[in-house]
């Protein structure tokens, strides 16, 4: 016997809206925790920006920020698909769904498509942490904190992308089945609100990881003369 009737509905509870309120909470407070793992990233990223600067501003010189800047792009191309497939599922139209949500998909793999270049180029370049680790002729110093924390933080961010790929797929064959109505479609609203956090997270990436860096080497520039 099926725990979810023909409408949807679970068997615990009394409506579909009740059940849509549910799964807001649910998702709400494990954006929380996840919002805790990655504060806790972030904070071991200010400690050690703060204690070693100079280090830090080296060290983010060797990121691309073109590529970067190419996947800030594309995630934020993917959050207007993933709203125009919840706004779509609002009014039934199991079709658009499937089209916007294999666009967000699409744009996603994009993404960690460009993040495996720029993994590669890292490895080419010694730019691992680790025994061979190698910056400018230096090997060790202090910039091997900054890539333990580029790998660390936009690697939990790719698994996280990895998780959001398999949930759109689970998306989209519900859509091709029709099973979305404009009174239960939870699923895509849930899983809109995970892709847009994982959004935001590379939104707060990119500049501290890419861009920071950079202005600091600007101003020792500017200070120095350009020399």
């Amino acid at each position: 016997m099926s725990s979810v009737d023909a409408t949807g509905l679970a068997h615990h509870f009394e409506d579909l809206e009740q059940q849509r309120e549910a799964a807001t909470l649910g998702m709400w407070a494990f954006l929380v925790t996840e919002i805790m793992f990655f504060g806790g990233l972030f904070g071991a990223y200010v400690v050690y920006r703060t204690m070693y600067p100079e280090a830090w501003d080296n060290a983010s010189n060797q990121l691309d920020v073109f590529l970067g800047a190419v996947n800030t792009t594309v995630l934020i191309g993917s959050s207007l698909t993933m709203a125009l497939a919840v706004r779509c599922a609002a009014k039934g139209n199991n079709k658009q769904v499937a089209g916007f949500t294999f666009l967000t998909l699409l744009l996603g793999l994009v993404f960690l498509g460009v993040k495996v270049i720029e993994y590669k180029h890292k490895w080419d370049h010694h730019l691992m942490p680790g025994p061979h680790f190698e910056l400018n002729g230096v090997v060790g110093g202090h910039e091997q904190i900054f890539f333990a924390l580029y790998f660390a933080m936009t690697g939990m961010h790719a698994f996280h992308m990895i998780i959001g790929a398999g949930l759109m797929l689970w998306v989209i064959i519900k859509a091709l089945r029709n099973d979305y109505t404009p009174q239960n479609h939870t699923h895509v609203e849930m899983i809109g609100l995970y892709w847009h956090f994982v959004d935001i997270v590379w939104i707060f990436l990119f500049p501290l990881l890419y861009l920071l860096g950079k202005h600091g080497h600007d101003i020792a520039g500017a200070a120095t003369g350009g020399h």
